[in-house]
């Protein structure tokens, strides 16, 4: 029996969406995301301030993700929708990461198999617990697989050396300053300079806020957090020469665009 012309074995199928992915996914700035004494900390390295790669889900639920903006946005809009109506029906307490986690699966693990293009994105659904042992951090990727990460987690970008880096660093029941040090320098290649504060997106769920635990940490705040960190980022300096000598840019850099189809 001859094949069709174009034939493909679906084995052969799943492998180019994976590559597909997989490659959109590694053109975006990687994120970290890992428990400290108090809670759980989000890093990211982002240059646009308009879309944002760390979220709120729900009271105690944060989301980080990488890939393509558009595509991670629905997502997030989607698993917010999911908390609501679950929170409203039932009990707030009843809204919990593992849930959203097995959302997130069903949702990715049904495109990668049911459309032609898979998407780019990898995301991470944190919680926090009243106590350490209570915290969970859930990585997916974009076939609808779910790690159950112990400690800290990261993705997007250069994930393994990333995450080399963080094994390296990371320690339990860090302060967030100590925690925020080994988050940069896991982020930084070695001989490289960190992310200046404009391009930083950080966050935390803090255990020791009332109701809602998500807390972005910008400006001032940001700032004395870093001063205690022993090498803090270098803020952003003027250009030399006859550059102009105004504020820096906060826009979109290495060809980032703000209309949510580029990588972030």
């Amino acid at each position: 029996m001859s094949m069709p012309f174009g034939y493909a074995s679906p084995e052969q199928i799943m492998r180019d969406k994976a590559d597909y992915a997989r490659k959109g996914i590694a053109r975006g700035r990687s994120v970290v995301v890992l428990q400290y004494v108090d809670g759980i900390l989000f890093v990211a390295p982002n240059p646009s301030r308009a879309l944002h790669k760390i979220s709120e889900i729900y009271d105690r639920i944060g989301f980080a993700a990488v890939g393509r903006y558009n595509e991670f946005e629905e997502l997030r809009l989607g698993g917010i929708r999911y908390a609501d109506i679950n929170g409203y029906t039932y009990d707030r307490s009843d809204v919990t990461g593992r849930g959203l986690a097995n959302l997130y699966a069903s949702n990715l693990g049904r495109i990668f198999t049911e459309s032609i293009k898979s998407l780019e994105v990898e995301v991470v659904v944190a919680e926090v617990g009243e106590t350490k042992d209570g915290d969970a951090i859930y990585r997916l990727t974009f076939d609808g697989s779910v790690f159950d990460e112990h400690g800290f987690a990261a993705m997007g970008g250069q994930a393994e050396a990333v995450a080399g880096r963080l094994k390296e660093r990371y320690r339990e029941s860090m302060s967030l300053a100590d925690a925020l040090e080994v988050a940069l320098g896991a982020l930084t290649e070695p001989g490289g300079e960190r992310p200046p504060l404009a391009q930083l997106e950080v966050a935390v769920l803090d255990r020791n806020r009332e109701n809602r635990k998500f807390l972005r940490l910008t400006g001032a705040r940001l700032e004395r957090l870093l001063a205690q960190t022993s090498t803090p980022p270098p803020a952003a300096s003027p250009p030399a020469g006859d550059a102009p000598t105004g504020p820096p840019p906060t826009g979109p850099e290495d060809g980032d665009v703000d209309d949510g189809s580029s990588p972030l």
